[in-house]
């Protein structure tokens, strides 16, 4: 039997210590496995492409083509600059068995890649497998989520025990497990993937720049009949949203309310987005009372209700009106 093979795909922008880093990681656990690896720089400008190329010519990774860097030539996001390199496929021009989406701050532990290959490769309905993610604190990050609805915006702005425990079925954060268990979807940092799933359902949506597109992914896998799991055993060290400053965030940006629109007006209308919009309004509404109450810090950017309102009534929940680029399969430009 044909060893299965793998290709690693980590996406860079403007980061390029850490992603060599990650890239130094993502080799050593993938010792023995076919396949290749993949560093797409999302057109840092900063000369990003430049020092990646040369380390990893100094490093020697490039023998053989087991590490190359290639440009996205445009900085489309996260799910247009993954897709450039899961298109490139491996050095041969073959399309791998399984691709592996590393984030660039994300360090797999010894094990963590092959633990989600082996997974796949025994569970052929298994489409997508998502790692448990820890900081370097070694606190654990919340990777494992059900889809978003509107009673879980509501719950989730709301932050209140007796709404949580009242909509425990809505929550969209999930506990995290000690065993393997189905999800509904899987956060990108440390996530691999079935290439067949991919040639059924698509690539990444490259309609949205950044945040949900792992989401609507696995929305479409799900769609499909494709099983979207969990695995505790595969284990990654990831600091987190250093290319995004999301932990810094003063403001929401445009494009995260952009994607969430086009999350919710995609996958349920544009009736069901208002709904949520509204249903995330009121918890949020209800939590700042209660923190005006008892006198707490709200936590969360400055003006985000005021921010998510204003969006809404400009865009009127409808989807991007300019043409987005077909999302094509390996399959398809393989050929």
């Amino acid at each position: 039997m044909t060893s299965p093979t793998l290709l690693t795909v980590i996406l860079n922008y403007r980061t390029a210590p850490l992603t060599l880093r990650a890239a130094d990681a993502a080799l050593r656990d993938m010792e023995g496995i076919a396949g290749g690896l993949v560093i797409v720089d999302n057109d840092s400008r900063d000369g990003s492409f430049r020092m990646l190329s040369d380390a990893v010519r100094d490093r020697g990774w490039d023998a053989d083509g087991r590490v190359r860097v290639i440009q996205a030539g445009v900085n489309g996001g996260f799910g247009a600059g993954n897709n450039v390199g899961i298109r490139a496929g491996l050095s041969d021009g073959t399309p791998p068995d399984f691709i592996y989406v590393l984030n660039s701050d994300a360090f797999p532990d010894r094990g963590a890649i092959r633990v989600l290959m082996e997974f796949l490769r025994d569970h052929p309905r298994a489409g997508f497998v998502g790692s448990h993610v820890r900081g370097e604190d070694d606190v654990p990050h919340p990777t494992l989520f059900r889809f978003p609805s509107i009673a879980g915006e509501f719950e989730s702005a709301a932050r209140f025990g007796p709404i949580t425990r009242l909509l425990k079925n809505a929550t969209v954060r999930l506990p995290i497990p000690d065993t393997p268990r189905q999800i509904d979807w899987s956060a990108g940092a440390s996530l691999m993937i079935r290439r067949a799933a991919l040639d059924e359902i698509g690539l990444f949506d490259e309609g949205f720049f950044l945040y949900f597109e792992e989401t609507d992914l696995c929305r479409r896998a799900a769609a499909a009949g494709w099983e979207r799991w969990y695995h505790p055993d595969s284990r990654v060290v990831h600091i987190g949203s250093v290319s995004t400053g999301m932990n810094k965030w003063d403001r929401v940006p445009t494009y995260f309310l952009d994607s969430r629109t086009r999350y919710f007006t995609k996958t349920h209308g544009r009736a069901y987005a208002a709904m949520a919009t509204l249903g995330l309004v009121a918890g949020g509404t209800l939590w700042r009372l209660r923190c005006l109450l008892t006198n707490r810090a709200v936590g969360a950017p400055r003006w985000f209700l005021r921010d998510l309102i204003a969006h809404a009534w400009r865009t009127g929940f409808a989807l991007p009106r300019l043409p987005l680029p077909p999302a094509r399969t390996l399959r398809e430009d393989s050929e």
